[in-house]
């Protein structure tokens, strides 16, 4: 098979990322834009695959009803299956390396044709749409879905339409995509905002649990079935709110009460472990010296020091009234 020469692929590394119009066509200055074609005419020219490259000026949502595709969106890499659509904003670096086969669509458009005229609502969802990169993903046969796939198509047919270039029936469609799009990503926040507030109060009430039974040693199994959760859920739950596993914020927790019995409390190490829930008080001195760097006589003599130097150095900073 006769291969096929990538845009801006002429050197090993290129010098810059290369610009384009449509992917593979020199971009213009100012250029005005309402363009639509579906994934396999112009991926199949470079085996499926389009590589790093931005645009200035447009706008590009990716429709991917059937297939899979890996996503390059600046430095964020995704693996999508449709139905999907992906939004691209201008100056955004995107690439894509499609499954054969895929079906989709890609349209292009600048800001004119979806912000003149008194289209205020839809210059608003313009904006909401390519406010930032991303996917947005959707169930099979998701109503919205099917929408959108609906629109994009008819919107296809008028613009292979000879007289398209003199019918606002291209650009009524494409506002109505972008209209459509901006409802899925509002409900999508919407979404994203209950599943924070779940994730809240699940992790509040981990933490009380912990602050109830960490002298019990429970294992994490225990705390998770308290809460509903298998334990890799409550690790990631537990790594998104605090960054550490649920096993360290445990162990966190156990080390702050041990600290502060050895300061406050004139018992036997021996019997602070025991209190500790320690059945075997070396492994708690292990343990605390793995945590703080001293072993717990250590650590209390270090802060009986200071204790009793605190005084002393408070006595000496006073100013003397005997000098002259």
């Amino acid at each position: 098979m006769a291969s096929t020469t990538r845009p801006g692929s002429d050197s090993p590394r290129a010098h810059t990322i290369p610009t384009f119009s449509l992917y593979g066509e020199a971009a213009s200055v100012g250029q005005e834009m309402l363009h639509i074609e579906d994934v396999q005419s112009r991926s199949q020219l470079y085996q499926w695959e389009i590589e790093p490259h931005q645009h200035h000026g447009l706008y590009q949502v990716l429709w991917l009803q059937q297939g899979e595709a890996d996503v390059l969106l600046d430095e964020r890499r995704d693996t999508v299956v449709g139905p999907a659509g992906i939004v691209v904003p201008p100056g955004v670096v995107h690439g894509f390396r499609f499954a054969q086969g895929t079906d989709g669509l890609v349209l292009t458009l600048s800001a004119r044709f979806l912000l003149e005229g008194e289209f205020q609502a839809v210059g608003e969802a313009f904006r909401a749409v390519f406010l930032t990169p991303g996917v947005l993903r959707f169930a099979a046969g998701d109503e919205a879905a099917v929408r959108l796939d609906a629109l994009l198509r008819q919107l296809l047919a008028e613009f292979s339409q000879p007289a398209s270039l003199n019918s606002p029936v291209p650009v009524w469609l494409a506002r109505a995509v972008v209209w459509r799009l901006a409802q899925v990503k509002a409900q999508d926040a919407q979404v994203q905002g209950g599943r924070s507030h779940r994730h809240q109060v699940l992790f509040t009430r981990f933490l009380l649990l912990v602050e109830q039974h960490f002298l019990e040693h429970w294992p994490l199994a225990r705390y998770a079935s308290r809460l509903g959760l298998s334990t890799p859920r409550l690790n990631r739950l537990v790594r998104a709110e605090r960054g550490v596993s649920a096993l360290e914020l445990v162990h966190e927790r156990l080390t702050r009460e041990a600290c502060r019995r050895l300061i406050y409390i004139a018992a036997p190490t021996a019997r602070l472990a025991l209190e500790l829930g320690f059945e075997d008080p070396a492994y708690f001195s292990r343990f605390f010296k793995r945590r703080t760097g001293l072993a717990p006589q250590a650590y209390r003599q270090a802060h009986t020091t200071l204790d009793n130097a605190a005084p002393a150095m408070a006595l000496s900073s006073q100013p003397s009234h005997l000098e002259s």
